[in-house]
């Protein structure tokens, strides 16, 4: 699997209730030696009710400039969330993605926790 296969893909509840749209990944350098760092491990996926464009950087708590870029931007994200990988029950095939006819979505698994997507 590759990033894009999970990137701006409709994510959906257990129940089957649309909850947003997949638009950043979260990895972690926790695992085994890879060269000079750790390998990195997918920890989640940031998902976004209102939109499907990424943060561009202003997920970062530190990110407030130009005002008025931060301003739209978190008006945009308002409700995003990260949904841990081990939450996630399904993802679409690629031959899922490719076809038009097939609604491909990321299934989370009942009872998945929101977490503030924040850095």
């Amino acid at each position: 699997m590759i990033a894009s296969d999970l990137l701006d893909v409709r994510v959906l509840d257990h129940a089957g209730t649309p909850v947003g749209w997949t638009v950043d990944l979260r990895l972690v350098l926790d695992g085994p030696p890879d060269g000079m760092l750790a390998r990195p491990r997918l920890h989640g996926l940031v998902v976004s009710p209102r939109t499907r464009t990424s943060f561009l950087g202003f997920e970062r708590t530190t990110a407030s400039s130009p005002w008025p870029v931060a301003q739209l931007l978190k008006a945009w994200h308002r409700g995003t969330f990260l949904a841990h990988w081990d939450d996630v029950e399904r993802v679409p095939t690629p031959e899922e993605r490719r076809d038009p006819q097939r609604l491909a979505a990321i299934v989370l698994r009942a009872g998945y926790v929101r977490y503030d997507p924040r850095l």
